[in-house]
């Protein structure tokens, strides 16, 4: 097992950072979370056609670079850093993620394909505020009709194509919908984070199509929610190296009685306990997305201890950056609320760390 990063793969990350730099400053990234679509359509296309972003991680065959996921790792890390306003998470990740695993290789030949060209945005709607109103798949001659709801749909509101998990006469299924099919309606979601947009979903006999086997949906969505575990913690570790920056950065700058405020012992020492977060997280994230990329029988471990920790991680950095920075970090025009509401809202998301402590210490037998 190796944890560092090659020669390659820091390039990779170079490049991704200074196309970040150029396409997701702050001042897009302001502009962006305050419209309805939420990202760039011209920079989403300049992220397929020029870096081969949306296929980095889908098979050669699908038309992707058949990289690993330690590659897609350190592209989530990076748009992490940058607070991307993009459905990359949501189609990447989720949807691809779950048709790769679908078992399903004619959805796959056509999907993947459009995944990887930029051509297709998808959404993976799994879930549910409770039972009473979730989704259910009725048949409807060879296909099926859905009806319920969905909610808290990553770039639900945006996408070509949704996977939708629901039950059916034959279990629990995946099922493929069109986003402007009928019956279908879609409505934005307010949240805390601007910058991540979510959307309800409702069903009323839109009709969809089976994706893989029926009653194996469980099994499917188990696999991907492990997978957005690390992945996740990977982005999360490029907020909690920003916001680390910021507050080093300052703490340089900001002069009080005529010397840095960083040459004083109680800013020197949360600094320095910044540090070590943001260090051991990045252990923690390197290590789950090794063993996502090597199919190591140790990743649900893996996976529930990287979210759970780089969830404090970053929401403690992003919260002792705005003290560090003292009255100008609570102001609108600083970008460490920005910080502070991705990392709160990332913290909740695929299950809070207390949920993933749970989890870890029933796979270890505690």
């Amino acid at each position: 097992m190796r944890l560092g990063l090659s020669e390659e793969q820091e390039e990779l990350r170079r490049v991704v950072r200074r196309f970040l730099d150029q396409k997701s400053p702050e001042t897009a990234v302001r502009d962006l979370m305050h419209t309805e679509a939420g990202y760039d359509q011209a920079v989403w296309r300049q992220m397929a056609e020029q870096l081969g972003l949306q296929g980095i991680a889908v098979e050669e065959r699908h038309g992707g670079s058949g990289f690993t996921f330690r590659e897609l790792a350190l592209v989530l890390e990076e748009m992490g850093g940058a607070l991307l306003c993009a459905p990359f998470f949501s189609t990447v990740v989720l949807a691809a993620g779950a048709l790769g695993r679908s078992g399903d290789e004619a959805a796959c030949e056509e999907l993947l394909p459009a995944i990887a060209a930029g051509r297709c945005i998808a959404a993976l709607a799994f879930e549910e505020d409770d039972e009473s109103n979730g989704a259910v798949a009725v048949p409807d001659g060879a296909g099926w009709r859905l009806r319920g709801e969905k909610t808290y749909v990553l770039d639900g509101h945006t996408a070509d194509v949704v996977l939708v998990v629901a039950r059916s006469p034959r279990g629990l299924g995946l099922f493929r919908c069109d986003g402007a099919a009928e019956g279908l309606q879609r409505d934005l979601i307010p949240t805390l984070d601007l910058t991540r947009k979510q959307a309800r979903l409702r069903f009323s006999g839109t009709p969809a199509v089976a994706v893989g086997r029926l009653g194996h949906g469980g099994t499917v969505l188990d696999a991907v929610l492990r997978l957005a575990a690390a992945a996740l913690a990977a982005e999360q570790i490029g907020g909690t190296q920003r916001c680390l920056d910021m507050a080093v950065g300052y703490a340089k700058e900001r002069l009080q009685f005529g010397r840095p405020i960083g040459s004083f012992q109680a800013i020197k020492h949360r600094c320095a306990d910044l540090l070590v977060e943001c260090e051991t997280a990045r252990s923690a994230a390197y290590y789950a997305a090794w063993c996502a990329a090597a199919g190591d029988e140790d990743l649900p471990v893996a996976a529930a201890m990287a979210k759970a920790h780089c969830s404090d991680a970053y929401y403690r950095t992003a919260a002792e950056n705005i003290q560090i920075h003292g009255g100008i970090g609570f102001t609108w025009d600083h970008p460490a609320h920005l910080y502070f509401k991705r990392a709160k809202s990332s913290q909740l998301m695929f299950g809070d760390p207390a949920h993933h402590r749970v989890r870890l210490a029933d796979l270890v037998g505690l």
